[in-house]
């Protein structure tokens, strides 16, 4: 039988794709009327399709289980998500205006600290930050610019608003997949690229190119530029081939890279040393540098630290900029926007409770059943209490925690996210999802077309981190205006 979209159960969340009398949202009725006219055999063999060109092409992450690193093939489902156009607009403003705000404000924290002296932001979050690099004071990278790359993260509610979740900004990842996700997507679907005016993502290498040349020191010759990778054992280590490999950049380790007498980055090569201008970097900061950081580390490239203040080459992303990817920090980012733009934010915050603050502190403990608790500076989906799915024993675990060390946790309520159809025995069942669009700042911003929306495999959960279980889809921004 063809799929019957009367008979679909959306529940009460939005759904991206289907609204709530059973017709298609904006600018996906192609979408929509194609997929009715597929049953359960046309869906089964389009997903077992997508998922043996994943396997064919060694598209995979790294989960650590109990010491181990266990590669896994990218989990994905074939059904899109889809935005209109005219709805994504604004919220490429609100991205582009959060990046803006968010590098000010990491600026200011390592030079004059205004947004403290002015009492806007407090002294004490800045002072337990476990991301401020005391080594980055006085740091002028080029154009003011520390996050060069960040991934925000973005969630509707079941009122169909659209919120950010949190900023990712040390070394956000996850791009590689949104650009296999929609050639995989093109594979399976490929009449549907003919039929909707789709923006695409596959300019992301060049853009991400463009920017670091931006950021070179030496603007007479060629940019030598590399890729900093942790090593083949990194979980990320397929993205970091990956962006090498289309950029057309040498990836590196830090065993390749020296720092020489002129406090010039080379990196070693069968013809001798070769200058090396911007490194993307995917180690973190703590290993970058055993000079200026953790003594022990066998990951980085002993004096890079110095080489970078002296700007004689350029790090994507800055050390340091981790101090604003912090969830007490992500609290603040409202009045942020307004200290140094004088302007609201266009996209809000989720409502968040700081337990530093008394009163709200107050109000989490005696609704730990109805809230989200989240630690200041864990990722992947770790270390969080989920209010309505949690057991009495785990809420007074987390109590304990939150009363130990409350500048550590945030809460918020338990949002609805919403859902997109998603491929499940054969047929369509809704999935909640959220969405990670790319920013990208050097000379001038830019933001990719949609981004990597991940979806929580199992009904119910709200849990999108492939790590735990969640997969990922292809985003469409789908032109709906003339």
């Amino acid at each position: 039988m063809s799929i019957d979209w009367s008979t679909y159960e959306g529940g009460h969340a939005y759904d991206e794709l289907v609204n709530s009398a059973h017709a298609p949202r904006l600018g996906t009725e192609t979408l929509f009327n194609f997929l009715a006219t597929l049953n359960q055999d046309g869906l089964r063999h389009r997903q077992t399709a997508a998922e043996h060109t994943i396997q064919n092409l060694g598209i995979t992450f790294t989960i650590y289980s109990q010491g181990e690193n266990i590669d896994r093939a990218w989990p994905f489902d074939i059904i899109p998500r889809t935005i209109p156009y005219s709805e994504w607009q604004r919220i490429e403003e609100g991205l582009v205006q959060r990046v803006c705000a968010l590098n000010l404000f990491i600026h200011d924290l390592y030079h004059d600290q205004k947004i403290i002296k002015d009492g806007i932001f407090p002294a004490d979050v800045l002072a337990k930050s476990v991301n401020f690099r005391q080594q980055c004071i006085g740091a002028i990278p080029k154009y003011n610019i520390w996050a060069h790359i960040c991934g925000s993260d973005l969630v509707r509610d079941d009122s169909g608003t659209i919120y950010v979740l949190e900023d990712n900004l040390r070394v956000p990842s996850g791009v590689s997949y949104m650009l296999e996700n929609r050639m995989i997507t093109k594979r399976v679907f490929p009449d549907l690229f003919h039929n909707h005016n789709i923006l695409p993502v596959d300019n992301y290498p060049a853009e991400l190119h463009d920017m670091m040349m931006s950021l070179s020191p030496r603007t007479q010759v060629k940019p030598s530029m590399v890729v900093l990778t942790p090593g083949i054992y990194n979980s990320a280590y397929f993205e970091h081939a990956y962006l090498a490999r289309q950029m057309g950049v040498d990836l590196v380790e830090g065993k390749d890279l020296i720092v020489g007498s002129d406090d010039c980055v080379y990196m070693k090569t069968v013809f001798g040393p070769r200058r090396v201008d911007v490194i993307y970097r995917r180690v973190d900061d703590l290993f970058l540098d055993p000079e200026a950081f953790n003594p022990n580390s066998t990951l980085g490239v002993n004096g890079l630290i110095r080489a970078w203040k002296k700007g004689t080459v350029a790090l994507v992303n800055a050390p340091g900029a981790g101090v604003a990817d912090d969830k007490v920090v992500y609290a603040f980012v409202p009045e942020i926007i307004n200290y140094y733009l004088k302007q609201d934010p266009l996209i809000p915050n989720v409502p968040t409770y700081k337990c530093m603050i008394p009163s709200e502190r107050d109000h989490v403990l005696k609704n730990l059943d109805k809230l989200v608790v989240k630690p200041a500076n864990e990722s992947g989906g770790y270390g969080m209490l989920i209010g309505p799915h949690s057991t009495q024993a785990e809420r007074d675990q987390f109590a304990g925690l939150i009363q130990k060390d409350p500048r550590n946790y945030i809460a918020q309520p338990t949002l609805t996210l919403s859902t997109v159809p998603t491929v499940v025995n054969d047929t369509l069942e809704p999935r909640h999802v959220d969405l990670r669009p790319f920013i990208l700042q050097g000379a001038r911003p830019y933001v990719t077309p949609g981004g990597l929306t991940r979806v929580a495999m199992r009904k119910g959960s709200l849990v999108v981190n492939s790590s735990q279980g969640g997969g990922s889809k292809d985003t469409w921004i789908i032109q709906d205006t003339p």
